[in-house]
């Protein structure tokens, strides 16, 4: 019996591929005596055959051209901004940029900490769209001691 039906036999056996049946090479003698399904099955056992691992694509090269921003155009887009982003991912750096900044302008002593609550709780509520809008108020409302840089 060839080796070409042995690994046949191994890969009805091993529910795999021919392509993924390993058969040991220092074993040869051994497998070229192996006659029955029996026997193959044996050699299983044994570790003389043996199941190779999936080969999948390597996505290696493709993450490293995403992260230099190609294939990334709006003719590769497929759903709206939100869709790609999403309204959680970038309500949380939103909130954690303003809450950055309340903390800073708190201990440069530029806000009371009344006023730091205040605003804190305005943040939470969504009342600033960005960094920019937050110094706006403060500047509009007059709750600075001093000016903001």
């Amino acid at each position: 019996m060839s080796l070409k039906a042995k690994r046949r036999l191994a890969s009805e056996l091993l529910k795999v591929g021919q392509n993924r049946v390993w058969m040991d090479p220092e074993r040869a003698e051994d497998l070229q005596s192996a006659i029955t399904k029996n026997d193959v099955r044996k050699m299983i056992h044994e570790g003389a055959i043996r199941e190779l691992p999936v080969q999948g694509t390597s996505r290696g090269r493709v993450r490293a051209q995403r992260k230099r921003g190609a294939g990334r155009g709006s003719g590769s887009r497929k759903g709206g901004s939100r869709a790609r982003a999403g309204s959680v991912d970038s309500w949380t750096l939103k909130i954690r940029a303003l809450r950055k900044t309340l903390k800073e302008l708190r201990e440069r002593r530029t806000i009371t900490p009344k006023v730091y609550r205040r605003l804190y709780g305005m943040c939470k509520g969504g009342a600033f769209d960005s960094i920019a809008a937050l110094k706006q108020y403060i500047q509009a409302e007059g709750l600075a001691r001093r000016r903001i840089r």
